[in-house]
């Protein structure tokens, strides 16, 4: 039996395989009354990696609130009319196999921006762009504006709109929700000595770096349902030589977050510091997640150019994750998780019209 293809429980769920769909943002969803809702083109976009045999799919970064999109094209949960809409998808996704999740995120001083096929630039608010928020009045890059620095009230109201989103996706059918701690969005900036120079008790060391991390967390983890999992997703580190995030940072935050309920780390780097150099190769996070598991226990994914079902294999095998998630694959080939198992001996749930198809 291929270790790729067996089931894998977290608390009182099970997912049937451990490959997993990444959460990708589409900055398709309308603006003006519309923003924030799925439309038709994102449930072909999931709908078709669920039929093509996916065990979870994390929908994409989804704002908790307005001014938290990355994009105004982002989705999100702040309101109840997102929730019905999400419960098309949601539904499907269940109906063939596939289990659905969720990634709630405030993208904190990189949001309002632009598309990236239209070049990613920060938009003015007379584009739709509205005032991005911080832990420090510290921009991006040169590009990006200075954000507004978030005070302990507004940090208390932010907290709140992570445990709203998270019971209206519990709501619109999700089973796992993802919390976004990764790639310079918000609770990420808060993480890193490099974006978060507060004086006060949520920045300096460690300790206080990580409480709005943790207490996002918690507010979540007390509306998600004790028989459903938890994720959190990081960003290993910043690829800095000094005042930055780093793997070790990672594994002590890592067992703090299982101490808080959270069930999985999803391991990715980056994001934070612009300009950094990142020595990509296929596979080059997974040692961050390897460590994470080895050190504390915690399952993790792992994520980052695995594009091969005999490399996402061995990953799972030799106990590197619990699971491997798939980003741009599976933007190219859908089926990824049905064709990975002809070739390993496994098996995928598939719809019965593909039946011709799939021998």
């Amino acid at each position: 039996m291929s270790a790729l293809f067996e089931p894998v429980t977290l608390r009182s769920l099970t997912i049937p395989n451990r490959v997993w769909m990444a959460p990708m943002c589409q900055y398709s969803a309308a603006g003006g009354e519309c923003a924030g809702i799925p439309d038709d083109w994102h449930f072909a976009h999931y709908a078709a990696r669920a039929t093509g045999g996916t065990g979870l799919i994390l929908v994409e970064a989804t704002a908790v609130s307005p001014e938290g999109r990355i994009s105004p094209g982002d989705l999100g949960l702040w309101n109840d009319q997102q929730v019905e809409a999400f419960r098309r998808i949601t539904g499907f996704l269940k109906r063939h196999g596939t289990v659905p999740g969720i990634q709630l995120a405030h993208a904190g001083r990189k949001a309002g921006t632009d598309a990236p096929w239209r070049g990613g630039a920060p938009l003015g608010r007379e584009e739709q762009g509205w005032q991005p928020l911080g832990p420090s009045p510290i921009a991006y890059d040169e590009r990006h504006p200075v954000p507004g620095e978030l005070t302990e009230e507004q940090i208390g109201e932010v907290v709140e709109q992570f445990a709203a989103a998270a019971r209206r996706a519990l709501a619109a059918g999700f089973e796992v929700a993802e919390i976004h701690g990764a790639h310079g969005y918000l609770i990420g900036e808060f993480l890193s000595p490099h974006s978060n120079h507060r004086t006060d008790r949520y920045g300096g060391s460690l300790e206080n770096r990580v409480r709005f991390a943790l207490e996002v967390v918690d507010a979540v983890r007390a509306v998600w349902p004790e028989e459903l999992p938890l994720f959190f997703r990081v960003s290993a580190t910043d690829w800095l030589e000094r005042d930055g995030w780093t793997p070790d940072d990672t594994v002590a935050l890592a067992a703090l977050l299982k101490d808080h309920g959270v069930d999985l780390l999803d391991v990715s780097t980056g994001g934070n510091a612009a300009g950094v150099r990142i020595p990509v190769e296929p596979g080059y996070q997974v040692p961050f997640a390897a460590r994470v598991r080895r050190e504390t226990g915690l399952p993790v994914a792992a994520v980052g150019l695995i594009t091969e079902a005999g490399q996402a294999e061995k990953i799972v095998a030799n106990g590197e994750a619990d699971a491997v998630l798939l980003g741009r694959e599976l933007l190219r080939n859908p089926s990824f998780a049905r064709h990975a198992a002809q070739e390993l001996g496994g098996r995928v749930h598939a719809p019965e019209p593909y039946g011709y198809a799939i021998g």
